[in-house]
């Protein structure tokens, strides 16, 4: 990159696309800093467990210099994929899951671990925790001001949006909100499964089990540790407690209107819904408008969930690596900062807008509109 002196990069973000963007910077001799809102890494559980795609994820990780890291961590045997028959539990012949596109080498992980190890492969200082960025100006020089919610500034040559759904960079170039899909999924766990709920851990399988009817789906995910997600899937409103008239925080209300909607499913199967361990949480799911694109502002973009919300079938966490990694690598082979940021959303936007509109589609034939 020719220039008098090392452009000044922000990562607003650091979940796994932000990171891996900064370290493929820091790897060719770039700095770059890290703004995160939440006070340490350790401040929130992060997620379940995520598939490493050859062509992305893997590609990423590669390109950060920490694929045999990652191969240490994973569990390749994760990737076992089970549809079970809804009323007798029975395994149904299944050629692996909708999205995986062929790819046969898509070992899990545990998204904690995941961002553990791109977090301990930043130069120390690297993330500054605790501080919430509240929204980005674009200057009239090609620069981005960054406004903290301590009401602090910060100019950049590059603030780079990596801060997921409901971004506060992404109004600084795109008027678009995530919209409600009208599908919900409400996870629980199971811990220690393989000694405290053998049977199902039995039925799970060292993967991924799935079993799906009339709208409804149940999914159950092995984690590490003996730890097992499950999420419950319908079409409903987001708002559905109001209208069931269940409280959110009323565990046992919850579980018995879940039971409700399943009622005629194999008791193996509700047992996913009937002997958690803790609380029920509720995510509905949001996407943004296909495609979701913009008109270029020099000195700032987006990555990820910021620049492309989509329904969670696998390939969230796969392309905002993806992103980050070729952001990074356009950072350091164009010769200045608005030729690298136009050379990588020629390639992000069409391929985010076709990645989209599959995961929509997806998301249908999985879970059809109850009045399709």
């Amino acid at each position: 990159m020719n220039s008098t002196r090392d452009p000044r990069i922000a990562v607003v973000g650091a979940g796994l696309g932000g990171l891996v963007c900064a370290r493929v910077l820091q790897r060719h001799g770039r700095s770059v800093t890290v703004w995160e809102r939440e006070a340490a890494a350790g401040a929130r559980a992060q997620g379940g467990s995520l598939d490493m795609h050859a062509g992305t994820g893997q590609a990423a990780l590669r390109a950060a210099g920490l694929l045999d890291h990652f191969r240490a961590l994973s569990r390749p045997e994760g990737q076992e994929w089970r549809l079970l028959d809804p009323a007798t539990a029975a395994v149904l012949p299944a050629q692996g899951p909708p999205d995986d596109h062929g790819e046969e080498d898509r070992p899990e992980i545990d998204r904690g671990q995941l961002r553990g190890l791109l977090l301990d492969s930043l130069t120390p200082g690297s993330v500054r925790w605790d501080r919430a960025v509240s929204s980005v100006t674009p200057l009239g020089d090609g620069t981005g001001r960054l406004l903290f919610s301590d009401g602090t500034t910060e100019d950049f040559d590059l603030v780079i949006g990596a801060d997921g759904a409901w971004s506060r960079v992404r109004p600084a170039l795109s008027d678009a909100v995530p919209g409600y899909t009208g599908v919900t999924f409400v996870e629980a766990g199971f811990d220690d499964c393989d000694t405290r709920h053998p049977g199902l851990a039995r039925m799970v399988g060292a993967g991924t089990m799935v079993a799906m009817a009339d709208s409804k789906v149940l999914f159950a995910q092995r984690n590490s540790n003996g730890h097992i997600r499950v999420y419950t899937g319908f079409r409903g409103p987001a708002d559905w407690q109001v209208a069931a008239g269940v409280e959110p925080g009323d565990t046992a209300a919850v579980r018995a209107h879940l039971l409700g909607m399943f009622n005629g499913w194999d008791e193996r199967l509700l047992a996913l819904l009937r002997d958690n361990d803790g609380d029920f949480v509720h995510r509905p799911v949001f996407a943004l408008p296909v495609p979701h694109t913009w008109e270029h502002v020099p000195g700032v973009t987006l990555l990820g969930d910021a620049a492309h919300l989509m329904p969670p079938l696998g390939l969230g966490a796969n392309l905002a690596m993806l992103d980050g990694t070729e952001l990074a690598r356009a950072l350091v082979a164009e010769p200045g900062v608005d030729d690298a940021v136009r050379a990588y959303e020629s390639v992000m936007l069409p391929r985010s807008a076709e990645t989209a509109k599959d995961c929509a589609e997806g998301l249908a034939h999985l879970l059809p509109p109850t009045d399709a």
